[in-house]
Order: C-alpha cells, then sequence, then structure tokens
C-alpha cells in the first residue's frame, strides 16, 4: 500500500500545468484558470502568537476543495500506467494507493 498524503504538498505547479496541457488537452482559458488557482499563493506558520513571514508557495495543492483531490490524481496518474507495466493490480484514490500481485 503506498500512503501518498504528504504527497499533495510535493506537486510541482509547473509540471502539473504542464501534464494537464499535454496529457489531458486542458488548453486556453481552462489552463489559464488552473494557472490562476495554483500561482500567487503564498503561506506562513503560526504557533501560538507567532506567525512567521509568508513565503510564495510554488508547488503543493491547495486542500480543502473537491478539485483538489482530483489535480493529484491528475498529477499522478502516469503510475498507473507504471504498475500495469509491471502487471501489478491496483486500485487508485487521491493520496491512497493499494497496489498488489495476484500469485494465484
Amino acid at each position: 500500500m503506498l500512503d501518498l498524503s504528504s504527497a499533495f504538498d510535493t506537486v510541482d505547479h509547473q509540471t502539473l500545468l504542464s501534464i494537464l496541457r499535454e496529457r489531458f488537452a486542458v488548453t486556453d482559458s481552462a489552463l489559464n484558470w488552473f494557472r490562476s488557482y495554483l500561482t500567487g499563493r503564498s503561506g506562513s506558520v503560526h504557533l501560538a502568537s507567532d506567525v512567521s513571514d509568508a513565503i510564495t508557495v510554488n508547488c503543493g495543492v491547495p486542500q480543502g476543495s473537491s478539485l483538489d483531490p482530483k489535480l493529484f490524481i491528475a498529477y499522478t496518474e502516469e503510475l498507473d500506467e507504471v504498475l500495469d507495466q509491471h502487471h501489478m493490480s491496483h486500485y487508485c484514490f487521491a493520496d491512497d494507493t493499494q497496489a498488489y500481485v495476484d500469485v494465484s
């Protein structure tokens, strides 16, 4: 079983946009909408009453909406092909992937 829960934070925005364009034929205003959704984000750390300076976030899928798991699935959908090439049965859902070999 592959637990990719922290992997949501590692999605490279430029790579994701490239995948959307090249593998899923997302272009023009739709691609610009995704670009707008992903770019211009910042993050900071809050600990008790202390807050760090904000930094620009260039990777990671924002979590909390119904779109975010779908973007992560698009980002990792080639995993499906890799597992198929190695004759592994699998189930993929967002950050939870189960891969197994049928030995019967």
